[in-house]
């Protein structure tokens, strides 16, 4: 049997144990020792500082009577997945905050459902930086110049039911690339017209795919579907697309949650985040275990 052994886990134990020994929740720049600040992070605290001086001060002034946000940069060191920034409910002011503080951090920021009103200013903020915008599902990407994004094997795929549900879907396959995995899409096979979704079924699993995330929305019955043919596992994505009484995802997620078919977990409604994370974290530890049986 092979184990394999996640080598922060020492650390996070050791900060567990400090926060809880002392009730304390710790000091950022110990903490940023602890673990480890890289050559990359501090460059990107650099180039973070470098932002226009009129961008500052207009975050600064419009924040001003804004609670403090404290960007978790760290997050994807300890638990191998990236903190977003959920823009809908924040002014620009406060994305432009956050985002600064998770350049400073890591050299990337990640945001999603931007409030339509913000895509421009929020460019603007960071013209000097490279911006990458999912449009249909409303997620941008802000890198400090220069960065590269890693790749770690992992094999997601990603499955919608109908075109009503791309947007949740495209969430889902942005953050899954962000956390290193190769991403296979597939849009529009749902069950209405099954026999569209075996071809496409049939080359992503012969391309060995790790993870596959079902978006449906209406009955969301293609996730149970999808679980009953395939070996690996499935992340159900019900999105809020439907008539009536189950509509708004409602129907979509007690089907999912329903389902007679092993292997199918389920997220909530819409939360193409959630599902990219998972996924993710199941394709990269996937792709760890058949890079140590290679060597």
């Amino acid at each position: 049997m092979c184990i394999f052994v996640n080598h922060e886990a020492d650390g996070q134990f050791e900060l567990l144990h400090q926060l809880l020994g002392t009730g304390q929740f710790g000091d950022t720049e110990k903490h940023g020792e602890q673990w480890g600040q890289t050559a990359e992070q501090d460059d990107a605290a650099a180039l973070a500082g470098s932002l226009s001086q009129e961008t500052q001060n207009v975050a600064k002034s419009d924040l001003s009577s804004v609670v403090e946000t404290r960007p978790d940069s760290g997050r994807e060191q300890r638990k191998g997945s990236p903190e977003v920034i959920f823009g809908e409910a924040k002014e620009t002011a406060q994305i432009i905050a956050m985002a600064q503080g998770l350049l400073a951090g890591s050299g990337r920021a990640i945001i999603s459902r931007m409030p339509p009103a913000s895509v421009t200013p929020v460019r603007e903020a960071f013209h000097t930086y490279t911006v990458r915008m999912r449009e249909a599902a409303r997620a941008m990407v802000i890198y400090i110049p220069g960065y590269v994004r890693r790749s770690t094997g992992g094999h997601v795929g990603v499955i919608s039911a109908g075109t009503s549900d791309i947007p949740v879907a495209e969430e889902a396959a942005l953050i899954a690339e962000e956390m290193g995995c190769r991403v296979s899409c597939i849009y529009d096979v749902g069950v209405a017209g099954l026999h569209r979704l075996m071809t496409p079924l049939r080359n992503l699993l012969s391309n060995e795919v790790d993870a596959i995330i079902v978006a449906a929305g209406m009955d969301g019955a293609l996730p149970s579907v999808v679980a009953g043919l395939v070996p690996v596992p499935v992340i159900g994505l019900p999105t809020s697309i439907g008539y009536g009484l189950g509509g708004k995802g409602v129907a979509a997620l007690l089907s999912m949650l329903q389902t007679c078919a092993p292997g199918l977990s389920v997220v909530n409604i819409d939360n193409g985040v959630g599902a990219g994370i998972t996924a993710a974290l199941i394709a990269n530890r996937v792709a760890q275990a058949r890079e140590h049986q290679s060597q």
